[in-house]
């Protein structure tokens, strides 16, 4: 799964900010399970946040996403890029400043991304 190369990055931290703490209010007002956000400014090009969090079937994975996605167009005007959603065991929201990964428990453990993205300065991430 590829981020938009193309996608809209905010030049102002605060709407970065902003949209990171939509997302993880979305997410909590959806009863996400085991939400973390792992900080990417200064480490890494693609975004300044990077969320992941399960749900507990596809059916929930796929309304999270798609409530999300909503959220985030009626807030910003823009609609995020959204991948793998027919199948919503792994989707991937990219609204620019923020990465969403979504997941099933079992497809989270699979490909473990908070160990990959751990940078190796402490804790994968702050836990919401």
């Amino acid at each position: 799964m590829a981020t938009n190369p193309h996608a809209y990055r905010s030049s102002d931290p605060e709407g970065a900010e902003a949209l990171h703490q939509l997302v993880l209010s979305s997410l909590d007002d959806d009863q996400a399970v085991d939400t973390i956000s792992i900080p990417l400014a200064g480490k890494s090009s693609i975004a300044d946040h990077m969320v992941i969090a399960s749900g507990r079937s596809t059916r929930q994975v796929a309304s999270m996403a798609q409530k999300l996605a909503e959220r985030i167009k009626a807030e910003t005007g823009r609609g995020p890029r959204i991948e793998g959603l027919p199948t919503a065991d792994w989707v991937l929201i990219d609204a620019g400043d923020v990465i969403v990964h979504l997941f099933r428990p079992e497809v989270r453990t699979f490909y473990n991304l908070e160990r990959m993205w751990a940078f190796g300065d402490g804790p994968s991430g702050s836990s919401h």
